[in-house]
């Protein structure tokens, strides 16, 4: 974050960061009554390819903060806000390099080409692995918070409970981002070049 700060970025660069970041706490809300089937992971990996890394931190990290001043803020916010945010930060990064090996094999991209109805299949593996990533990071805040006594026994059972609920997370997060990828992909790539703002296509 402070990075991005020191970038000193325009509002007009900030107004898309600030959309996804309504848009991932808004989807958080909206499934409330599903459990671990959220929007936040897909919405924060979909700016961090489209807006870079640091962008997707701030997405995910703020999509966790708006969201819970629904589900109510606590200990857990920060936890939240770190692991959602590298979410978008590692999928930003997947992102520039899905884009370096395309350009050094296509040097020179049509614009009449059609955008991609799916993410790049790196994205898409991502997608997946950010489930139980996210769970990772979340069991760590909740072993050292909460199990005693501390064991190694007793920590992986915790890690051992959550893998059902990861792997729906991170499922979840792939259906998101396939369903989210093509729509989304024409609108922003549209407003980044009548705009003319800082992003990424993938053509």
């Amino acid at each position: 974050m402070l990075s991005f700060e020191a970038k000193k970025p325009s509002v007009a660069n900030l107004v898309p960061t600030a959309v996804f970041s309504a848009l991932g706490a808004a989807g958080r809300i909206a499934f409330a009554p599903l459990a671990y089937v959220k929007p936040v992971s897909a919405v924060a990996i979909f700016a961090g390819a489209f807006l870079g890394r640091h962008a997707g931190f701030l997405v995910g990290a703020l999509s966790a903060l708006l969201s819970n001043v629904f589900f109510g803020q606590g200990s857990w916010t920060p936890w939240q806000m770190y692991a959602w945010g590298l979410v978008g930060y590692l999928g930003g990064l997947l992102a520039t390099f899905i884009s370096a090996c395309a350009s050094s094999k296509r040097p020179s991209v049509q614009q009449s080409e059609k955008p991609h109805k799916l993410p790049p299949f790196l994205l898409m593996i991502w997608a997946f692995i950010s489930g139980p990533f996210f769970g990772l990071v979340m069991n760590v805040y909740f072993v050292i918070g909460f199990v005693h006594p501390l064991t190694l026994e007793s920590a992986l059972l915790a890690f051992a409970a959550s893998i059902p609920l990861d792997l729906t997370h991170g499922v979840a997060t792939l259906v998101f981002l396939i369903l989210l990828w093509l729509p989304w992909q024409t609108s922003v790539s549209r407003i980044l070049t009548k705009y003319n703002l800082t992003g990424r296509s993938f053509r």
